[in-house]
């Protein structure tokens, strides 16, 4: 009788341990700035606070190494960067970190695969859009704010050619051949480095995380909470950043293990005589894009996200749909001009308004 009470005390307290083991984790949440032109909110539920610190730490250290790899615009000294290739356009091949070799693969890539609309030699025109767009914003510039002339962007485009970026693997070198190129890596830097950072916190031994780097959002895991099976990642309202007095939310987003990205006209723009102009620039027009409000990608990798979400962005629906057919597991939220949602079939498992909940069914 002793022992079968001693065997019933055991099963009781392994019966407790695992219930309570379910919410042993805590969450803890914290923010870094001064990376990639934007604010970047790091989520982890870990056993402990010294855990979460270690996660934390690989986050921003990570973060802040690739900000200055890929950066377009400043010199940082013992870097070779994106800037310093761009440097050297037309004299000689630059050597740098394996982190720009992978990326600039990875960009080539998908453009010669998916798109042309996505160009990492679109620099020389972004460059010029860019200009007007930061004297627009010049709180001291006292002139009326502009639109480059079309004839310069048409000067500049000539200089874009994908192919002339030469990339030599066995020497970890960069060339551009002609020597008014320049490259412009923002359609998919962002992206790319979140998932290089996820994926060094999942190696260091993470269960459950999400990190948010302006629109672009991964997680990993589920999170470790109790009624809560699923993380739930809001979709902006496109006309919030404009003073819409209305919700901030869309919808919602609920899924683990998902990388989601949102390209849209309100994240970096200036106005010429009450006409809005966004920073995602058609290839074909030079000018903006204006088929949408934003476009909304999910997918596994937030590298392949961030790259999809820039060129349907610039694609009428129908063709964006085309292009997508033959991705695995990539869907897609588009918000048109006149705030009319589409969305792919498969993104109807994933939203709050199609009856998805942060609970298993």
């Amino acid at each position: 009788m002793k022992k079968k009470f001693i065997l019933l005390s055991l099963l009781s307290i392994i019966l407790l341990f695992t219930a309570c083991n379910k919410n042993k984790y805590i969450k803890n949440q914290d923010t870094i700035f001064g990376t990639f032109d934007t604010i970047i909110d790091f989520t982890a539920y870990t056993e402990t606070e010294e855990e979460y610190k270690k996660y934390y730490s690989l986050v921003k250290e990570e973060f802040n190494r690739l900000h200055k790899l890929y950066d377009i615009y400043n010199d940082y000294e013992g870097i070779n960067n994106i800037k310093a290739i761009n440097d050297m356009a037309g004299i000689e091949p630059v050597e740098v970190d394996r982190d720009i070799i992978e990326l600039l693969k990875f960009s080539k890539n998908m453009t010669e695969k998916y798109s042309y609309k996505t160009n990492i030699a679109f620099g020389p025109v972004l460059n010029i859009w860019h200009e007007y767009r930061e004297e627009a914003l010049d709180e001291n510039n006292k002139e009326k704010p502009e639109v480059p002339n079309i004839e310069e962007l048409k000067s500049a485009s000539q200089h874009t050619d994908i192919n002339k970026v030469i990339i030599n693997e066995e020497n970890s070198t960069v060339f551009l051949e002609d020597e008014k190129m320049s490259l412009d890596i923002g359609a998919t830097s962002k992206g790319y480095a979140s998932q290089l950072v996820m994926n060094k916190v999942r190696e260091a031994g993470c269960k459950s995380a999400i990190l948010s780097a302006g629109g672009n959002v991964i997680s990993i895991g589920k999170p470790m909470e109790k009624d809560k099976d699923k993380w739930g990642i809001g979709i902006q309202n496109p006309n919030s950043e404009k003073g819409d007095t209305g919700s901030s939310i869309i919808d919602i987003v609920y899924g683990n293990n998902i990388s989601l990205v949102t390209s849209g006209d309100y994240q970096r723009y200036y106005e010429v005589d009450g006409k809005i102009y966004n920073h995602i620039i058609d290839p074909d027009t030079l000018v903006p894009g204006d088929l949408y409000k934003s476009v909304t990608v999910l997918a596994e990798d937030s590298g392949v996200a961030d790259f999809l979400s820039t060129t349907l962005f610039l694609l009428p629906i129908e063709e964006g749909k085309d292009l997508i057919k033959d991705i695995d597991n990539v869907e897609v939220i588009w918000i048109d001009k006149n705030e009319k949602k589409h969305i792919t079939e498969g993104m109807k498992n994933y939203l709050q308004s199609e009856g998805i909940t942060a609970k298993e069914d």
